[in-house]
C-alpha cells in the first residue's frame, strides 16, 4: 500500500475512537490519501459537497490524529475533482475495501450481472471479454466493478489494474494532448492487465476520446486483457457513440441490473444493518423495503440515517424513526439546488470551454449552443428568474434567455442526440451532490 494511504488508514482508526461508524462511513468511505509532504497531508474527496463538509467540520480531528502519529503539526488539504494533485486517474486505489463480492447482495434483479462479474474476476481475459454492465444509477454497478478488481488483485497481485471513469479518461486525454504526453497516456492504459471503465457513456460524442478508446480497446483485446465497462444504458442506446465502438462493446457479454425486488431490498437492509452492528425489527425492515423501491444507495442511506439517530440522539428505532429517515433522504436530495456557477462549470467541462467564453460575447456556433444549454439547465435546475439568468451571462436581457430556452426545448424534442447531451450534463451536475 502507498505510504500516504497507510497513514490515512491509521488516521481513520484513531478518529474511530472519537466518531461513530456512521460518521466515518458517510464522509470518509471514498476519501483517499494523495500525499504526505514536509508539513502537509493531502486528501482527495470525489465530490465538492463531501470535500466542503470535511474541510469545514473534520480537519481538526484529522490534524489531531496526525499529531498523535508524528508528534508534529501538519496542515490538511482536501482536494476534489478538477483540482491539482488529486490521485492519478486510472490507478486502482485503496479505500474501496467494502466493495467486494461477499458484501454484494444478490437477487433476481442483479443475479446475471453478479454471476458474469464473478466469472470475469476468476478468469480475467478468458471469459466474457468485454463485460458490459448497464443500469440506472445507484443499483450496484460500481460495486461489481470494484469487486472484480479486488478479486483479481487478490489472485494476481502483480496484475496492473486500471480503473477510470469515462469523464476522467477524457479529461486526462485533454491534459496529455495539451502537455505533449500523449504517448505516456497511451502506454498507461494499453499496458493494463485489467481495464475497468465506469460510466463509459461519457466518452460518447467526443471524437478524440473515442479514437483513443478504439485503439486502446483493440490493443487490450488482442492481448487478451480483461475489459469491463459500466454504463447507465446499453451501447445501442448511446446515440453519439461511434458504430465501431458500439460493435466492440457488444463483442463480449451485456448484463443489465434493474431495480431490486422486495426480497432483495429486504436482504440489502438486513445485510447493511448487520454490518453496522444494528438489529432492526422485521416490521421496520419491511417498512423500509416497501417505501424505497428503486435505488440501493437510498436504501443504504436510510439505514445509515437510522443508525445516526440511534447513536447521536439515542432515538428508539420505531416506525416514526423510519419515516423521518426516509423523508430526510429524499429531502436532502431535493433541497440541494445546484448553483449557476456549478451548472456553467459542468457545461464548460462537457464542451471543453472556458467559462469566460460562455459568460462573454462570443457568438461562434459551438459557444452559442453551449451557452443556450447552460441557460436551459439553470432554468430547469434552479429558482433563478430569466433576468437573473441573463445576469450570469454578461447581462443579457430576458428575451434573449427566453429565446435560448425555447430553442433548446425544441432540440430536446426533435434531436435525440441533443437530448442525450442534456441528460449527460444533468447527470454530471447531480453527481456533484451525491
Amino acid at each position: 500500500m502507498d505510504p500516504a494511504a497507510e497513514i490515512w488508514e491509521k488516521v481513520k482508526s484513531l478518529m474511530a475512537a472519537e466518531m461513530t461508524a456512521t460518521t466515518l462511513n458517510t464522509w470518509f468511505d471514498d476519501t483517499q490519501a494523495v500525499s504526505l509532504e514536509e508539513n502537509r497531508f493531502v486528501l482527495y474527496s470525489p465530490t465538492r459537497f463531501k470535500r466542503d463538509i470535511i474541510a469545514t467540520r473534520y480537519v481538526t480531528p484529522i490534524q489531531n490524529a496526525l499529531h498523535e502519529l508524528f508528534s508534529a503539526d501538519l496542515q490538511v488539504t482536501v482536494l476534489t475533482e478538477g483540482e491539482e494533485k488529486k490521485p492519478k486517474t486510472g490507478l486502482f486505489l485503496p479505500g474501496t475495501e467494502e466493495y467486494t463480492f461477499d458484501r454484494f447482495v444478490v437477487g433476481s434483479s442483479n443475479k446475471f450481472a453478479h454471476a458474469a462479474a464473478r466469472k470475469v474476476a476468476e478468469n480475467p481475459g478468458l471469459s466474457y471479454n468485454p463485460l458490459f454492465i448497464y443500469g440506472e444509477s445507484g443499483l450496484g454497478k460500481t460495486h461489481l466493478l470494484y469487486s472484480i478488481a479486488h478479486t483479481i488483485h487478490s489472485d494476481n497481485p502483480d496484475y496492473k489494474i486500471i480503473y477510470v471513469k469515462g469523464d476522467a479518461f477524457t479529461n486526462e486525454l485533454i491534459s496529455a494532448i495539451r502537455e505533449g504526453r500523449t504517448q505516456e497516456f497511451r502506454d498507461k492504459y494499453r499496458r493494463a492487465d485489467v481495464f475497468l471503465m465506469d460510466d463509459v457513456q461519457f466518452i460518447a460524442g467526443r471524437d478524440s476520446t473515442q479514437e483513443e478508446m478504439f485503439h486502446t480497446f483493440n490493443t487490450l483485446y488482442e492481448l487478451k486483457k480483461q475489459i469491463v465497462f459500466t454504463s447507465d444504458r446499453p451501447p445501442k442506446e448511446m446515440l453519439r457513440l461511434e458504430d465501431r465502438l458500439k460493435t466492440r462493446f457488444e463483442w463480449g457479454l451485456l448484463a443489465d441490473i434493474i431495480p431490486p425486488d422486495y426480497e432483495t431490498r429486504t436482504a440489502i437492509i438486513k445485510n447493511k444493518a448487520i454490518r453496522m452492528g444494528m438489529e432492526l425489527p422485521d416490521y421496520i425492515i419491511q417498512l423500509i423495503a416497501e417505501t424505497i423501491t428503486a435505488n440501493v444507495r437510498q436504501i443504504e442511506g436510510t439505514v445509515n440515517k437510522i443508525m445516526a439517530y440511534q447513536d447521536l440522539n439515542g432515538d428508539k428505532v420505531d416506525k416514526n424513526t423510519v419515516i423521518r429517515a426516509v423523508k430526510d433522504i429524499f429531502k436532502e436530495k431535493s433541497d440541494i439546488l445546484p448553483t449557476a456557477d456549478v451548472i456553467i462549470e459542468e457545461v464548460c467541462k462537457f464542451y471543453n470551454l472556458e467559462s469566460s467564453l460562455l459568460r462573454g460575447q462570443g457568438r461562434s456556433k459551438d459557444i452559442s449552443l453551449a451557452r443556450q444549454i447552460a441557460m436551459y439547465q439553470i432554468r430547469r435546475m434552479t429558482n433563478l428568474s430569466l433576468k437573473e439568468i441573463g445576469a450570469e451571462f454578461g447581462g443579457r436581457d430576458h428575451s434573449t434567455v427566453l429565446s435560448a430556452l425555447n430553442r433548446i426545448e425544441d432540440l430536446v424534442k426533435t434531436d435525440p442526440e441533443k437530448a442525450e447531451i442534456i441528460k449527460d450534463i444533468t447527470t454530471n451536475i447531480n453527481s456533484r451532490y451525491e
